[in-house]
């Protein structure tokens, strides 16, 4: 990961003149250690303390032709006590658009973060302490685009390609007794894009579109395939300032199989050391979803000026009814509000890439002391709101599914003061063969809210705090709801090159019926930067 990062910097300044490189630029590592303390509120009053020492970097770089923001920490604990395991951490986001040349733009993201693995299980949000339930997860594309310009015609092309990778969990949390739920490894994508148009009032008072769409995946678990192949025509009619009724149609094939897992003489589920299913080798290729027809869908698009833009669209897709939509305003330079309500076919590898290639250039860098960074929302820090990840990373699937909601968030960007809050809801609906897997029929949900706060005191000090709320719930039998939720805050002092950072947080969740957890942490670091 830290070299799919490294190289997505780098190419991005690779791949300028100097004379564009200098506009804006700051690139700053740092190394770093602390001292953590986590104690049990829950009844065992249990505390444990440990040391961290890690490194990082920080870095940004907006010119004419290059937007480039990097932020990756990498972080080892030590315990001396040896209540908490000694493990290493990465967590980090980076995202880079580079102008090749007039129309022609190469986009890259890399994400390294933590995220529950089962949606039954715990869901701890701050992850101080010894966290059951949750992965390291890695995901990146890279990819180029083209577009003719804005002018009464277009044509426009773009290619990504993007890969997973989810480690097994350290701590697992969920009953053997309960069905078991295969664990999501690694996959690969492609997507090729194409697209030609007129504007309104050039040949025809209406404007016309076509495109065309492949995109195929393939997961390393169960062999699993997913290839889609579409083709569309939209309509754009002006009737009013700013107002106009849009509609298209479409036509779809999509193709989800995957082979069987391995069972045992009692029909038990085979699974390797880290949980995952084995693979039957002598299971043939099993459909999972398949479609193969025409779609619709119509609406209206509000776009008063080029700060603000409201679209919605019902249809049918699916075999059933679509509802989608979007809403973005951009407030001030940088200050937004985004709102956007989807309905598509996803894996999670599929949507996590969808997600990171959304967010945007340039974001706000988290205070995350407790090692929660960049598994909810990222918030924007110029053009754009910014996106949430939590409706994709609130719990790793390794099946495809439906997947269905609206996220919002609105980043507010004002001198000293930054402000950050998301929230939203998804659901996915599961597309399995029959008698697979315990998800086969299945959906689960997930509400999600989360605010981020920070107040610059002076040129060397600040305050910020994070606060969080999610609700999860499954379909599968007999599977508990999960609610977690938590809050922190930390002071920071820069001394020049050395700063310190003093933080206190408290996080708990509740698995009906089952375990809950109330834990308080708090930190002292030392951040040392060149």
């Amino acid at each position: 990961m830290k070299l799919i990062v490294a190289a997505l910097a780098a190419t991005a300044l690779i791949a300028v003149p100097a004379s564009a490189k200098e506009r804006r630029k700051s690139i700053r590592a740092h190394v770093d250690a602390s001292q953590v303390l986590v104690a049990d509120l829950s009844g065992g009053g249990e505390v444990l303390t440990y040391s961290t020492l890690g490194a990082g970097i920080d870095a940004s770089i907006h010119t004419r032709r290059v937007e480039v923001q990097l932020s990756y920490q990498y972080e080892h604990r030590f315990d001396y006590q040896k209540n908490v395991a000694d493990t290493d951490t990465h967590s980090g986001l980076a995202r880079a658009a580079v102008r090749v040349a007039p129309g022609f733009t190469v986009e890259g993201g890399a994400l390294a973060t933590r995220a529950r693995t089962d949606i039954r299980g715990d869901a701890p949000g701050n992850l101080a302490g010894n966290v059951r339930n949750i992965s390291q997860v890695y995901s990146a594309y890279a990819g180029p685009t083209f577009n003719t310009g804005d002018g009464p015609a277009s044509i426009s092309a773009a290619y990504r390609f993007g890969y997973n990778k989810v480690e097994a969990p350290d701590i697992p949390a969920i009953d053997p007794s309960q069905p078991p739920v295969d664990v999501y490894d690694s996959s690969t994508s492609h997507l090729a894009q194409v697209r030609a148009g007129v504007k309104a009032g050039t040949i025809l008072p209406v404007g016309v579109s076509v495109a065309g769409t492949w995109q195929r995946e393939q997961a390393s678990q169960l062999n699993q395939t997913y290839d889609g192949k579409f083709g569309r025509a939209d309509a754009v009619l002006p009737v009013g300032a700013g107002l106009a009724v849009v509609g298209g149609v479409g036509y779809e094939k999509i193709e989800i199989s995957q082979k069987d897992a391995l069972r045992d003489t009692s029909g038990a589920i085979v699974r390797d050391g880290a949980g995952r299913f084995v693979t039957d080798p002598a299971s043939p290729q099993r459909i999972a979803y398949e479609t193969d027809g025409l779609f619709w869908d119509a609406g209206v698009l509000y776009k008063p000026s080029s700060r603000f833009m409201l679209e919605a669209r019902v249809g049918r897709r699916y075999d059933s009814m679509s509802y989608t939509g979007s809403l973005q305003w951009q407030m001030s330079r940088r200050s937004a509000l985004q709102v956007g309500v989807y309905d598509s076919v996803e894996s999670f590898g599929r949507q996590l890439i969808d997600d990171l290639s959304s967010l945007p250039t340039s974001f706000t860098t988290p205070n995350s002391p407790f090692g929660n960074a960049y598994n909810g929302c990222v918030f924007g820090n110029g053009s754009g709101a910014g996106g949430c990840l939590t409706n994709t990373l609130g719990s790793i699937a390794s099946a495809n599914y439906r997947a269905r909601g609206v996220t919002g968030v609105l980043a507010l960007n004002a001198g000293p003061t930054t402000m950050g809050f998301g929230a939203g809801y998804a659901n996915r609906r599961y597309l399995v063969p029959a008698g697979s897997s315990a998800l086969a029929g299945t959906s689960d949900e997930t509400y999600y809210a989360q605010f981020f706060a920070s107040q610059a005191l002076d040129s060397r000090s600040a305050i910020s705090g994070n606060a969080y709320v999610n609700y999860f719930l499954s379909g599968v039998a007999n599977a508990p709801g999960v609610l977690g939720a938590g809050a922190s805050g930390s002071y920071s002092r820069s001394f020049g090159a050395l700063s310190a950072s003093a933080s206190v947080g408290v996080s708990t969740f509740d698995v009906e019926g089952g375990v809950n957890g109330t834990n308080a942490q708090a930190l002292f670091g030392l951040r040392y930067g060149f």
